[in-house]
């Protein structure tokens, strides 16, 4: 029997197979809103037999963005679309969450197939945040410095997205604390100066990920997951690596996190990345086998014998797939089919086609 597509329960909520869709931004909401195009592409996803559809970063204040098109969850109004996504793909059989998310000194850019530059005042751009006032790249702006007012009313916005998330049926959360975005500034040294309490050592620049976690966890249900994506590693030398990962798995753990997402890179535009297929897999397999906590792997996993491997091998507990899934939205179904003659979850629509 394929591990892959063995049932995980977590809580309340048991996820179909280990076949989870990655967050991935789509750029193309308005004012934050999920519309057709978020129906029909997190729907395929749920149809083509994922255990888990995750919808992409959401930010939980409009300063919060990384794009003007980025999905957006700072306002009651939000729910109902959110919502709308949900029931379908429960009735596709999916477990559906979300990722919340605050893009820091990595927001008010354009969309990347327009070239992903900051944009200028005339195209409505914004100012950024961060830990400390130091610019992503050369040519990027210099985002404001965050306040300890202005920390604690992120974190209160954060924990008022759950809120949503949960009157929106969302299954489970995912925090993003990954590739470069604020709880990953104030993480790294690399993005984080700061010589208060949220700057310095580990456990300072831990803070304010732990503060939303723990303010998260408060309003969330205890019987629904929550997961934190993080970047192991900066892949640069100085910066956050897969030690001080060990340890914020550790402290996440105690805070309630439920699975640590583990991918990497994303805080600078220089790390020497080396891709490959499953280059990230080991961290996940480190956290879980150090901290005692489940994992996902992600990060060029393209193949159902690759992701066999990584969930029967003990690596990681599921895997998270992104761009593969762009590719091929049925990849669920086909490695059922693959892996040993399992029968994966086909529509009965499509059940010809399973024959």
């Amino acid at each position: 029997m394929s591990d892959l597509f063995q049932p995980w329960t977590i809580g309340d909520v048991t996820f179909r197979n280990r076949i989870f869709v990655s967050p991935m931004c789509q750029y193309s909401a308005e004012d934050g809103f999920p519309n057709d195009w978020h129906f029909v592409h997190l729907g395929s996803r749920a149809v083509g037999g994922a255990g888990l559809v995750m919808m992409e970063a959401s930010a939980v204040t409009p300063a919060g963005r990384i794009t003007p098109g980025d999905l957006g969850i700072w306002s009651d109004d939000h729910v109902a679309e959110f919502k709308r996504n949900a029931d379908f793909i429960h009735a596709q059989g999916a477990a559906v969450g979300v990722q919340l998310a605050h893009a820091g000194r990595k927001a008010s850019c354009d969309a990347p197939w327009r070239g992903g530059k900051a944009l200028t005042a005339a195209q409505g751009a914004w100012q950024t945040v961060a830990p400390s006032a130091i610019p992503f790249s050369e040519n990027a702006p210099t985002p404001h410095a965050l306040t300890k007012d202005e920390i604690a009313e992120i974190v209160t916005a954060f924990a008022d997205a759950a809120k949503r998330a949960l009157a929106a049926d969302m299954d489970m959360i995912e925090l993003h604390a990954a590739h470069g975005y604020l709880m990953h500034e104030f993480l790294s040294p690399l993005s984080n100066t700061r010589d208060d309490e949220y700057g310095g050592s580990l456990a300072n620049r831990a803070r304010f990920p732990l503060e939303v976690v723990r303010a998260v966890r408060a309003v969330w249900p205890v019987g629904k997951p929550l997961f934190v994506r993080i970047s192991s590693t900066d892949w640069e030398d100085g910066g956050w690596d897969i030690d001080q990962s060990v340890q914020f798995a550790h402290w996440l753990k105690a805070e309630g996190v439920d699975v640590v997402d583990c991918s990497g890179g994303g805080n600078t535009p220089t790390a020497k990345i080396p891709v490959g297929p499953g280059y990230q897999t080991e961290f996940a397999a480190r956290i879980r086998r150090e901290v005692g906590i489940a994992t996902g792997a992600v990060g060029m996993i393209t193949e159902p014998v690759q992701a066999e491997h990584v969930v029967h091998s003990g690596q990681a507990d599921c895997v998270l797939l992104a761009r593969e899934l762009l590719r091929d939205p049925y990849f669920p179904l086909r490695a059922a089919r693959e892996l040993h003659g399992v029968q994966g979850d086909w529509p009965v629509q499509y059940e010809r086609a399973a024959r």
